[in-house]
């Protein structure tokens, strides 16, 4: 299972994080994966979301 990795706000603005779909940081990621976006979903954190950009692996990448 992939971990969820932090990107900042400033590098997630300029990448677009906001057209992904997303939550809420005290939402269940476990919830989410096993109910919507499947156990090896690439999820994000950036400010107070987490975003689902299993689309686009290369933000994944960049976030640490």
């Amino acid at each position: 299972m992939a971990k969820t990795r932090y990107l900042s706000v400033e590098k997630g603005r300029k990448v677009g994080i906001d057209k992904f779909p997303n939550f809420h940081h005290t939402g269940s990621i476990r919830g989410m994966k096993d109910k919507y976006y499947g156990k090896d979903a690439l999820l994000v954190r950036c400010g107070s979301y987490i975003y689902n950009v299993t689309t686009k692996p290369s933000i994944y990448r960049m976030a640490h």
